[in-house]
């Protein structure tokens, strides 16, 4: 039993595996962590392992290439169309191994720590951006609620900061004493300095009758 090419399925924890021998037919299918992966794959002489190229790929590729093995990163969307009946880890790594066979399948290149980081670099960044642009589209529609009608961009909000800012503060202040109404802690109330008199807490508002100032 010689395998020529051994399809990898990566979990978080578990893999799925099947090997194909030189004409195709399956010869070993398992199911292994993904150290006992590379303990398996280090006793086979050297062939082609076929991996999709998702989280931790790369990093078991650069081991498995240590050993003498050809590794080949595909992308998951041309992995699917060979998938057999229904779906499941299994039939996936056999879709694998099948998928790195044909001549003109499109191959990732392995990337190295360097690459890595650099994309990991940019994908950090992404997300402080997008969290910056969700940031300032809240506090504009805050203060359009208020009648400041402030334009896209983060240059166009800092030069307008400096009149829409006394809004922003008369707005959290009021939203922080009804906040402090109804669901602060009873126990938090008393002890904190900066919370609203007892006069509008709600137990005197239900023996005067009175709501809170939202």
């Amino acid at each position: 039993m010689r395998i020529a090419v051994l399809g990898v399925d990566l979990g978080k924890n578990s893999c799925s595996v099947v090997g194909l021998d030189e004409g195709g037919k399956v010869v070993v299918r398992r199911r292994m962590r993904r150290e006992t992966v590379i303990a398996f794959a280090d006793k086979l002489p050297g062939c082609v392992i076929a991996m999709e190229a998702c989280c931790g790929a790369h990093h078991m590729g650069r081991t498995l290439v240590g050993q003498g093995h050809e590794v080949r990163l595909m992308s998951p969307e041309y992995v699917r169309p060979y998938v057999k009946a229904q779906k499941n880890d299994d039939r996936d790594a056999e879709a694998i191994a099948e998928a790195a066979t044909r001549p003109t399948m499109r191959f990732v290149t392995l990337k190295g720590e360097d690459q890595l980081d650099m994309q990991t670099l940019h994908r950090v960044r992404d997300r402080l951006v997008a969290e910056r642009t969700s940031l300032m589209n809240q506090i504009r529609s805050i203060l359009l609620e208020r009648g400041h009608i402030v334009p896209q961009g983060r240059a166009r909000l800092a030069r307008r900061w400096p009149g829409c800012s006394t809004a922003l503060r008369q707005c959290s202040a009021r939203a922080w004493r009804c906040w402090w109404a109804t669901c602060a802690p009873a126990g938090s109330r008393s002890t904190t300095g900066s919370a609203p008199s007892t006069a509008n807490s709600p137990r005197q508002r239900r023996r005067t009758g009175t709501r809170a100032d939202c």
